[in-house]
């Protein structure tokens, strides 16, 4: 099977909201394990012709927020494609190679919330992102709680070689070749006390915490009242996300 990244290095911008206090504040008590999304089949969403995977992850994170609420939401291929194409310069076209460079995954967050991105609906669908926000990807307990009360979470790893051309789990093991392929964006699920959840390639995956640690370079909080909370009004745990929304505007109003 043939397996492409396509994350580019992380963009690092100092107004970035920071998520992990919110969080705290929202979600006191973690619970020991959230998966929403478990025993789901995932397309492959052309990952294995184009380093398209930091919009493999935004289709991921509607077909989980949407699936959650009972009605998912899958994005076809020319939809992943066409965002692809929306956050790249110059715009990534199928038929020339050469555009096919990768992304900034704070790029693609921007313009869903800015712009939207493509989804299946009518003239024509849009996806909007209320927010977004930074997390330590080494504070398990911030991954832990913006997986549980936002429905997961939207990383970057660089990622090694080994990881493209097997099916196992990944774990860090520090005796192994390492050697980094290049980036790749995923989308996190689910936890537990061992292992964290997402798809990749078409297939699922579990990545231990320890592996999180070593290779992930970027972590981000992802708000959607369209696809999370607007559906019953809260998100399927039943918590408003109307304050932490407020907050993230004000701080990028400040």
């Amino acid at each position: 099977m043939i397996r492409k990244l396509g994350k580019l290095a992380p963009k690092r911008d100092p107004r970035t909201f920071r998520m992990s206090a919110p969080l705290a504040s929202v979600l006191p008590v973690i619970p020991p394990s959230t998966n929403w999304a478990p025993n789901v089949s995932w397309p492959m969403w052309c990952n294995d012709r184009y380093g398209c995977c930091t919009q493999v992850s935004v289709a991921s994170a509607i077909r989980t927020w949407t699936g959650a609420a009972q009605a998912p939401v899958l994005l076809t291929d020319d939809q992943v494609l066409a965002n692809y194409s929306a956050v790249t310069s110059p715009p990534f076209d199928p038929d020339q190679p050469a555009t096919d460079r990768g992304a900034v995954e704070l790029d693609v967050l921007n313009r869903w919330v800015r712009y939207g991105l493509a989804m299946p609906g009518t003239q024509p669908g849009r996806s909007y992102l209320s927010g977004y926000g930074a997390i330590d990807p080494r504070s398990r307990q911030s991954i832990q709680r913006a997986i549980a009360f936002l429905g997961g979470v939207y990383i970057g790893l660089s990622l090694p070689e080994w990881c493209c051309a097997t099916d196992d789990d990944w774990a860090y093991d520090p005796s192994r070749d390492n050697s980094i392929a290049g980036g790749h964006a995923v989308w996190l699920h689910g936890y537990d006390a061992d292992w964290l959840y997402l798809n990749t390639w078409g297939q699922r995956r579990r990545l231990s915490w320890e592996f999180l640690a070593q290779f992930c370079d970027e972590a981000y909080g992802l708000v959607s009242r369209q696809h999370w909370s607007d559906i019953h009004g809260v998100s399927p745990r039943g918590e408003a996300l109307d304050a932490l929304v407020a907050e993230m505007k004000a701080a990028s109003n400040a």
